[in-house]
């Protein structure tokens, strides 16, 4: 990821304003002039300038906004110098802190400021909202205080639509009461998903790709990624020089920032910053680390979101939600359901103490890019401890997954009980039924589950939580515990389902004995 000095980042230029002595002289007798020429210097002196045409709120300043600010003035500059691209930029910031308003509302304005030409994509997770923030922009240059600060700009009257509106600069000559029309940019305003053909941008704004209902279906997920990083690419006016600004909160795993930024050469191709709301639970999660120094008692900002307001949104939002939304991390502190710390992690165990073991299989038709099949064995031991002694897992054709579920079953020998989950509907039943089928001479039992995977994870999760799960040292251990981490917002969710499978057979199964 593209890093920057903390210094460098909070060196604002607003701070440093040092006009020239001919310039200062012509300003003193036009504070107008002095005001509108602080605007075009500073994207936050703009923002504090222009907010009460926005809210009818008193605008309250924190650190994290000028940081924001200095982030968008740098990328519009290299835009604007045609430089090419260093690097895309991805902010994780909870809700509640202005991010929408300086980023999608005045941002594009700051810039038409300087740059009249820029032409602009924004998306949001709804098109309403999309529309809503491009309304609010138009409505600060509608303004009374801008038309006198900036009587130059304004929007073409026959291209003035919500989800396209288009600028224009005048210009007047000595010679001439009318004046000479450039034809400006534009803001083009969709949803995530929606259509962008025939549109380009120099600077391209997501602003919450994903809203939380979103983030726990798989299929939302899979769309807001692919439109990310497949449909909105291509909509650069410039490749070499376009920029993408996504400014979010974390949701999932997989989210469209986590999701980025787990490709290695697509993040290292990013700048990124992530500010949780508080840092008691999540210090670890801020990005660059060095802006904890910023952080007053524990918060990212104090007076929009003090302790009171934090313990209402952990109410409010659940473990998970405030440990995405606040935390940036779609996970609680120390695991979600799973509280990973709590895996014993062992080189051996003694067999004499194993009362029953049996795999579990949780099976997919997919060979590519889909779920996982898995097949979890473990093992109940005496005193009421758990092990989990292997995990096959791959993403194999319907044929290559029968021969690995019969090799495995082969090795595992006839003293481990096989369960095959079935799915739902007549092809689950065949699908189980033809495994069965292939294992002829084992012992072997199709499994129909109720409720969801967090309902059928629950009992499970309490023994790992209560530190009665223990892990067999092997090459899967890391992959399931990522998994654990932040299941049931887990990219995939196979392996936990798979255990969570072998655990209630294994718990109700005490007569049995295998080893």
């Amino acid at each position: 990821m593209i890093e920057r000095s903390v210094e460098d980042i909070l060196s604002t230029p607003h701070r440093t304003l040092r006009p020239k002595a001919e310039r200062m002289k012509a300003a003193l007798n036009n504070p107008t002039m002095i005001v509108r020429e602080l605007c075009k210097r500073s994207l936050y002196r703009f923002i504090v300038e222009f907010w009460s045409e926005y809210s009818n709120d008193k605008f309250v300043g924190n650190w994290h906004i000028e940081l924001l600010c200095h982030e968008l003035e740098q990328i519009a500059h290299k835009v604007a110098r045609e430089e090419v691209r260093e690097y895309d930029f991805i902010a994780n910031v909870p809700p509640g802190t202005s991010k929408t308003a300086v980023t999608s509302i005045f941002f594009p304005i700051w810039c038409w400021t300087n740059w009249h030409w820029m032409k602009f994509i924004t998306a949001s997770y709804a098109e309403t909202l999309a529309l809503e923030s491009a309304d609010y922009s138009r409505d600060v240059m509608r303004s009374h205080k801008f038309q006198q600060l900036f009587p130059e700009l304004e929007i073409r009257s026959d291209k003035d639509k919500k989800g396209n509106f288009k600028i224009v600069k005048k210009e007047y000559s000595a010679n001439s009461t009318n004046p000479k029309i450039h034809q400006g940019g534009n803001r083009f305003s969709t949803s995530v998903g929606g259509t962008l053909t025939g549109f380009h941008g120099h600077i391209l704004i997501v602003d919450d790709p994903l809203n939380p209902n979103q983030a726990a279906s798989d299929k939302e997920l899979e769309n807001a990624n692919h439109w990310v990083s497949q449909t909105l690419s291509t909509r650069k006016a410039n490749k070499l020089t376009a920029t993408t600004i996504m400014i979010m909160q974390r949701l999932h795993q997989n989210d469209p920032t986590g999701n980025i930024l787990s490709n290695p050469k697509r993040k290292a191709r990013i700048r990124h910053l992530s500010l949780p709301g508080e840092i008691k639970n999540f210090a670890e999660h801020v990005y660059p680390p060095a802006l904890k120094e910023h952080y007053k008692d524990d918060l990212l900002d104090p007076i929009r979101m003090p302790w009171s307001v934090m313990k209402d949104l952990r109410n409010d939002l659940g473990q998970y939600g405030y440990a995405g939304q606040i935390g940036q991390v779609p996970t609680p502190p120390g695991g979600g359901m799973f509280h990973v710390a709590m895996f014993n992690v062992v080189h051996t165990y003694n067999p004499a103490d194993v009362e029953a073991v049996f795999r579990y299989w949780d099976k997919a038709a997919t060979q590519t890019g889909g779920a996982y099949t898995a097949g979890v064995k473990m093992a109940r031991l005496r005193g009421g401890k758990y092990i989990i002694l292997d995990i096959k897992r791959g993403q194999w054709s319907t044929d290559m997954r029968e021969r690995v579920i019969k090799a495995t079953t082969e090795a595992d020998g006839f003293d481990v009980k096989v369960y095959i989950e079935q799915e739902p509907g007549s092809g689950g039943k065949d699908s189980a039924h033809a495994t069965i089928t292939n294992l002829a001479g084992y012992v072997v039992e199709k499994d129909r589950p109720q409720g969801d995977k967090v309902y059928r994870a629950d009992p499970f999760s309490v023994q790992v939580n209560e530190g009665n799960v223990l892990l067999l040292m092997g090459e899967w251990n890391h992959d399931f515990l990522e998994e654990a981490k932040f299941f049931p917002y887990s990219t995939y969710k196979d392996q936990v389902d798979a255990a969570s499978g072998a655990f209630a057979k294994l718990a109700q199964k005490k007569q049995a004995k295998f080893y």
